[in-house]
């Protein structure tokens, strides 16, 4: 087994090999996709995947001169093998960029070796504010929880929510989502209690009766992606569907992949988050159904977009150096603008996204279960980083 010593040593000099030169001799561009095909957030995986494909499916794989590779990685969402398949990823295939992570934890183990060796990391679903700042090679296409938060804490002070109790998975982007939801609430005059459930295995219920006691006029909860509709059930089964307390969330719980396992008990929820499949827009229609096509019939969700989209900025990055990666490419990457599926969109300076936010409200359109936007906020920058810059 390699020493830490060595390893660190490989990949510094691998850093200068894609990073040092601003050029790059390879004939093969690879893209390290890691991501949890397997587990609890295998979703997630197949999601941001079958988007990366569609994308080189419509746009081909060539690039810049360069063959493109996705080499791709199941981390089965566990961080430690994470960073093990990225040192392999980085050492021995040689990737020019990593993509993909998740979640929140998974990009954060990773962030020092894209460092180190001066390959641009991408990331296309995790949400916590801080990851960009872990390292000057990360780039984010997906969202903040705090970014699509304000604005339904927003909404909720001016929809006649006073007392509200948040129920948020017990990790970085939870608490994230704790906390500017109670601030934000807190400074237009209401009260906010705070519950946190366990990330790993989570049992709603006994939570769920902490808020059926306090019978505040809103619940927000938040729980990643594949998590949504085991808390739905238990929602139900504790009869709080009709107990008259709003259901507030972040989008991820009302995932458009999963949303159709959630039953009528869903229909009324309000959410806030930056993209709908049920979106109306030219772009986003087309999307949609090229993604059903080529996933016999598979709905995409916000991680498909954050993939597609990852993959657009790679590409149209690449396009910019010629196909040189490490710094020159995260430079070309800074202050890109273009029309996605969701709407439009910037990587800003801070390397996180400007997007629009939408108010969402659970309805059945047809046979399925649709978030409808209600509500547009555009051009919402990460909060947490708005109040430093």
């Amino acid at each position: 087994m390699m020493t830490r010593t060595v390893l660190v040593a490989c990949v510094a000099v691998l850093g200068l090999a894609l990073g040092g030169t601003g050029t790059s001799a390879q004939e093969t561009l690879r893209i390290g996709l890691i991501l949890p095909m397997t587990g609890a957030f295998a979703s997630t995986g197949r999601q941001i995947e079958a988007a990366a494909r569609l994308y080189m499916q419509q746009n081909g794989d060539t690039v810049a001169g360069k063959k493109v590779q996705l080499v791709l990685k199941d981390d089965t969402g566990v961080a430690d093998l994470t960073k093990r398949l990225a040192q392999e990823l980085i050492v021995n295939d040689k990737v020019q960029v990593l993509a993909g992570f998740g979640l929140t934890p998974l990009a954060l183990a990773t962030a020092p070796l894209s460092t180190q060796a001066k390959v641009p990391q991408i990331v296309m679903a995790a949400a916590t504010s801080i990851i960009t700042e872990q390292s000057p090679y990360i780039v984010r296409t997906s969202f903040t929880a705090a970014q699509v938060t304000v604005p339904l804490a927003e909404w909720a002070s001016k929809n006649g929510v006073k007392r509200a109790v948040t129920l948020v998975s017990d990790y970085a982007p939870g608490i994230d989502i704790e906390k500017v939801f109670s601030e934000t609430l807190t400074k237009a005059g209401g009260q906010v209690e705070n519950l946190r459930v366990p990330l790993a295995n989570p049992d709603f219920s006994p939570f769920l009766q902490k808020v059926a006691d306090a019978r505040p006029d809103a619940l927000l909860v938040f729980v990643p992606s594949g998590v949504g509709a085991q808390f739905m059930k238990q929602f139900v089964e504790r009869g709080l569907d009709k107990s008259g307390i709003r259901l507030l969330a972040e989008g991820s719980v009302t995932d458009d992949d999963l949303l159709n396992t959630m039953s009528d008990a869903a229909v009324g929820t309000i959410t806030a988050h930056h993209y709908s499949a049920a979106h109306d827009s030219h772009e986003n229609k087309a999307f949609v159904d090229a993604f059903k096509k080529a996933n016999n019939g598979l709905r995409p969700n916000f991680m498909a977009v954050g993939g597609y989209d990852g993959m657009h900025l790679i590409y149209e990055a690449l396009k910019k150096t010629n196909g040189a990666g490490g710094e020159p490419l995260v430079k070309a990457m800074k202050g890109m603008s273009w029309m996605s599926p969701r709407g439009p969109i910037t990587i800003d300076h801070t390397r996180d996204i400007v997007q629009n936010v939408y108010i969402r409200r659970v309805e059945r359109v047809g046979n399925e279960l649709c978030n409808v936007e209600t509500a547009t906020i555009p051009n919402v920058r990460d909060p947490v980083k708005a109040k430093s810059n």
